[in-house]
């Protein structure tokens, strides 16, 4: 069992909100599938870097992009949130880091930017300026 797997208590919880229509092909096991989304989705790999145990990418895929569209991730959340009565709390663990210029900039510099309306009009390549001599001399 991976770390990014989901426990016996998050399945219980999950597994009846989930959608179970057949659609003619044998059903491929929803918890390994939700168990493939949440490896990438936890640990920020490209779907290609998905491990094998996991089953086929494309299949993983499929079904988040086809449970995005039927709106199963919103109800999953809002059946999360209605458990804790509200109380439950998400944080984004993402960062933007600025340049490693900005660092250095002083304070209290104002930046203009201007924009040079002829700088347009030049010529895309320019000739060389080295005059051309010709071999007769």
């Amino acid at each position: 069992m991976s770390r990014y797997d989901l426990t016996d208590f998050e399945w219980r919880m999950i597994e009846p909100l989930l959608p179970n229509e057949p659609r003619g092909v044998p059903r491929v096991d929803d918890r390994r599938v939700l168990n493939s989304i949440f490896w990438v989705l936890r640990s920020g790999a490209p779907w290609r870097d998905l491990p094998e145990c996991y089953g086929p990418r494309t299949t993983c895929y499929n079904r988040f992009v086809r449970w995005r569209k039927a709106g199963v991730w919103d109800r999953m959340m809002d059946a999360i949130t209605a458990a804790h009565d509200g109380d439950i709390q998400m944080i984004d663990s993402t960062s933007i880091r600025a340049h490693q210029q900005a660092a250095t900039a002083k304070r209290g510099i104002e930046i203009i930017v201007s924009v040079d309306h002829e700088a347009d009009s030049r010529p895309k390549s320019t000739r060389s300026s080295m005059r051309k001599v010709s071999r007769s001399g």
